[in-house]
């Protein structure tokens, strides 16, 4: 029995939530004969009271027969120098409690240690060096390509070439890198990489979704909304946050071209919220864009009974120079489990949607773009419900228990090395 230490700084609320990309890691590796144990801080990323560690650096609670080992850090709100501070005191506490935990419990097999940041993935990879055992790094946000790309900090930033080095360092000393897109290799190479890095130890694997517990969500917890159950409408529905970053606005525009071509009966019901919701909302009201319902947030238990119910499920976001790595978002594999036409705002490299023919991807995101791929998908009833069926085809592609049998092959190698 492997015992494998999965560190992911943002756990936590997996362990309340009893769901989440290393949980559900962690629920198959056990099914497969392994000991995970995941690694987390004690704090919460919506700044709510953190875990009590009883005046110590770690403590360790079992949930659902997975150990979760809770790392002392200091709360925070917003990205200021309080998060800043979190994570570096959640990286600095990372190695007296790995050496406390290993010397009371035993060392593990093998690290995998998680972004987001990069910093739990330096400390994977050191105190793997002081166990003598492998680290895998899985990177699931690009530090600071992300950064660059969103327009946050300019990629010439003394910052930024500083970040990009320590990027290279951590791809190089790793024993196995895992990325969450098909393109992770090739970003490699257009970095001017690939000479001093093995690509052969670079492997994908997608975020996903676990199918069982969508339709057992979708069934135990079902939406009664007026609105969504409307027969005399045709839902477009997004799930999803309501930042700025996602560019909803451009959903309104497309709601206003559809609406001027005529189609009155296509209604767009948006689930979510974020900062940007309530000028959102009053933009449609001084527009007088009435295709467009703000329905609120909704517990996540709900979204599978929501996407199942729409007739067209919207993958959206601001396209930016990381598509060409492809696509990963979680909301993608839940839109796949609800077995429903995708029209997605963008294109990207590694389509999922092209590679499975189970959406429309629109060749430009403008709102004219947008609105004819709705049309279409409105207009061809017989396109949309292929499309649709192809969806839930391709989600079993995405399941946890595939793709943690991926992350044990990703294991072994490692090991046997």
């Amino acid at each position: 029995m492997k015992t494998v230490w999965l560190w992911n700084h943002y756990a936590t609320s997996m362990a309340i939530n009893r769901g989440g990309r290393h949980y559900w890691f962690a629920e198959n590796l056990k099914k497969s004969g392994f000991q995970p144990i995941i690694f987390c801080a004690n704090t919460f990323h919506d700044d709510r009271e953190p875990i009590e560690l009883n005046g110590g650096l770690w403590k360790e609670e079992v949930v659902d027969d997975i150990p979760f080992v809770y790392v002392k850090t200091t709360r925070y709100a917003g990205n200021g120098f309080d998060r800043l501070l979190n994570m570096s005191l959640f990286y600095k506490n990372l190695f007296p409690v790995a050496k406390d935990y290993g010397e009371r419990k035993g060392k593990p097999d093998v690290i995998v240690a998680s972004s987001v940041h990069p910093l739990t993935l330096v400390a994977g990879i050191q105190v793997s060096r002081k166990f003598g055992v492998p680290c895998i790094c899985e990177v699931r946000d690009l530090w600071p390509e992300s950064l660059v790309a969103y327009g946050i900090i300019g990629r010439h930033n003394p910052l930024t070439r500083s970040l990009y080095i320590g990027e290279k360092w951590i791809y190089k000393n790793a024993d196995a890198v895992v990325m969450t897109w098909p393109g992770g290799k090739q970003y490699i190479i257009d970095n001017g990489w690939h000479e001093e890095i093995q690509l052969e130890k670079v492997y994908h694997i997608s975020n996903g979704v676990v199918l069982e517990a969508f339709d057992y969500n979708s069934i135990e917890y079902p939406v009664n909304d007026p609105d969504l159950g409307d027969p005399r409408f045709f839902k477009v529905v997004y799930a999803g946050s309501i930042r700025k970053v996602n560019n909803v606005g451009l959903i309104l525009d497309a709601a206003k071209v559809v609406r001027d071509k005529g189609y009155h009966n296509i209604r767009f019901l948006i689930y979510g919220t974020g900062t940007e919701c309530n000028a959102l909302v009053q933009r449609c009201r001084i527009e007088g864009i009435e295709n467009v319902i703000f329905k609120g947030s909704v517990h996540k238990k709900f979204i599978p009974s929501v996407l199942k119910q729409a007739d067209v499920n919207i993958l959206h976001n601001s396209s930016t120079s990381l598509d060409k790595y492809g696509q990963s978002q979680n909301k993608l594999f839940e839109y796949l489990a609800a077995g429903r036409c995708i029209v997605q705002t963008y294109t990207t490299k590694y389509s999922v949607l092209e590679k499975y023919q189970c959406g429309i991807c629109v060749p430009s995101q403008e709102p004219e773009c947008i609105a004819d791929a709705i049309i279409e998908a409105y207009n061809n009833k017989e396109l949309n419900q292929r499309l649709g069926v192809n969806a839930r085809k391709a989600a079993s592609e995405f399941d946890f228990g595939v793709l943690t049998k991926k992350l044990i092959d990703v294991i072994e190698r490692a090991t046997s090395n």
